[in-house]
C-alpha cells in the first residue's frame, strides 16, 4: 500500500518531520542558554564547573539533533539547501563556526594538556551560547520575512547583494526572533540548571536570572509574532505563482485551527514553566517549558510551509520563492526516506532512556569529586 502514497503527501510528511526536528533543536538549545550565562551565573570556579558539567551531560543531544535536522532538510528539500547555503553562506558559516568551537571546548576544557587554559574554552562556550541561538533564530525568521535571492531556469542561485545572508540582521523582525530564541533558551537554561544542580545558592542565582530573561523573551517574541501576523506573507496558488497576501500567517492559523491550538498550548506550557519556577520555587519548570517550546516552534514551522505558503520566500524575486512542492526531492527519495523515518520513535525512546540515566544523580560538589571525567 505504501507504493500508492502520493508525492504531495510525502512532501507534507517530511515538512512535518523537519518541523518537529527544528522544534526539538530549539528546546535542546537550553545548553546554549546555560553557556551564555557561564560567567554571570557562576562567580566562583566550583559553581562554574557545576554548570559546565550539568550542561556538558546534554550538549551532544543538541549537537546530534542539529546534524540530524540539517541532514533531513538536505535530503528532503535539497533546493532549499542549495539556495540558502549557496547564497546566504556567511550567515551559515557563522552558525557552524559557533557550534564547532563548542565541541572543541567540551572536548578539551579540562584535559591535562590544555595549554590555553579553561577560561579560553569558557569564552568559546559563551560565544556559542550567545551567537548560536541568536543566528539560528535570525535565519529561521527569513522563512517569514524573505531573503534576497533569485533562481534561473537551471536553479542557479544569485544573491542580490554582497552580504550573502548577513543582510538578515538589518530587518527588525529577524532580529526580534533571533533575540527571542536567545532569551528563550537562556530561560530554559536557568530552569534546567535549577532542576539538575543540587546547590541552593546556584539555584537562587538561576531563579533571579530567569525572571529577567523571561521578560525580555516575551517582549521580543510578542514583537515578532504581532509584526508577522499583521504583515504580508508569501502565498502560493495552484499554479505555483507567488504573490504577497495581507495577514497571510494569521490566516494560516485560522485555516489550520489544530495548529493554532498546538501553538497556544505551547505558549501556555512555556509560561507555566516560568511562573511555577519563579513564584512557586519549583524545580520542575523545565518539564513544562520544554514541551511548550517544542509545540510553539513546531506550530510556527507548520504555518511557514503549509496552507499554500512559500517556506523560503524571496523578497528580491518572489517568483523564485521555495515551497514544499518545488523544493523537495523526488517521490522515490522521499518514500525511501519515509521507511527509514519509522525508526524515529525508537530514537526518541533511546534519547529519553539515555537522558534519564545521565540525570539520575544531581550535580553537586560531592558528585563532581567522585566523577572521573569532568568537562
Amino acid at each position: 500500500m505504501l507504493t500508492l502514497v502520493s508525492h504531495s503527501f510525502l512532501q507534507g510528511y517530511w515538512w512535518v518531520i523537519i518541523s518537529l526536528l527544528g522544534a526539538l533543536l530549539v528546546f535542546l538549545m537550553f545548553v546554549q542558554g546555560g553557556q551564555s550565562m557561564i560567567f554571570s551565573i557562576s562567580r566562583d570556579e566550583m559553581h562554574k564547573t557545576m554548570v559546565v558539567n550539568a550542561l556538558g551531560h546534554k550538549w551532544e543531544f543538541t549537537f546530534t539533533t542539529l546534524v540530524t535536522f540539517g541532514g533531513a532538510f538536505f535530503a528532503s528539500f535539497p533546493l532549499f539547501y542549495a539556495t540558502s547555503f549557496g547564497g546566504a553562506y556567511w550567515l551559515w558559516i557563522a552558525i557552524l563556526f559557533s557550534f564547532t568551537i563548542q565541541a572543541i571546548a567540551y572536548e578539551y576544557r579540562s584535559k591535562p594538556a590544555n595549554v590555553l587554559g579553561k577560561k579560553t574554552f569558557d569564552v568559546f562556550l559563551l560565544v556559542n551560547g550567545i551567537f548560536g541561538p541568536f543566528l539560528i533564530g535570525t535565519a529561521v525568521a527569513t522563512f517569514f520575512t524573505g531573503s534576497q535571492f533569485s533562481l534561473d531556469h537551471m536553479n542557479h542561485v544569485r544573491w542580490a547583494n554582497n552580504w550573502h545572508g548577513l543582510e538578515a540582521l538589518t530587518d527588525a523582525r529577524n532580529l526580534a526572533l533571533g533575540l527571542a530564541v536567545l532569551f528563550l533558551v537562556r530561560s530554559n537554561g536557568c530552569m534546567y540548571i535549577i532542576n539538575s544542580v543540587k546547590d541552593e545558592d546556584l539555584a537562587a542565582k538561576a531563579g533571579r536570572k530567569l525572571m529577567v530573561n523571561a521578560v525580555v523573551f516575551l517582549v521580543f517574541f510578542l514583537f515578532f509574532l504581532v509584526s508577522v501576523l499583521l504583515s504580508e506573507g508569501y502565498a502560493v496558488d495552484g499554479d505555483g505563482k507567488v504573490t504577497l497576501e495581507k495577514y497571510k500567517y494569521f490566516q494560516n492559523f485560522v485555516q489550520m485551527p489544530l495548529v493554532l491550538v498546538l501553538f497556544l498550548a505551547g505558549v501556555i506550557g512555556v509560561l507555566s514553566g516560568i511562573i511555577m519556577t519563579v513564584f512557586r520555587r519549583s524545580r520542575r519548570g523545565i518539564w513544562y517549558s520544554g514541551p511548550g517550546t517544542i509545540l510553539a516552534v513546531f506550530s510556527l514551522f507548520l504555518i511557514a510551509g503549509f496552507s499554500g505558503t512559500a517556506f523560503y520566500p524571496s523578497s528580491f524575486d518572489p517568483g523564485s520563492s521555495l515551497t514544499i512542492r518545488n523544493a523537495s526531492s523526488s517521490r522515490f527519495t522521499l518514500q525511501t526516506m519515509m521507511y527509514v523515518s519509522f525508526i524515529i520513535p525508537f530514537v526518541f525512546w533511546y534519547i529519553w532512556y539515555a537522558w534519564k540515566s545521565i540525570s539520575r544523580k544531581k550535580i553537586s560538589e560531592e558528585e563532581l569529586s567522585e566523577e572521573p571525567h569532568l568537562y
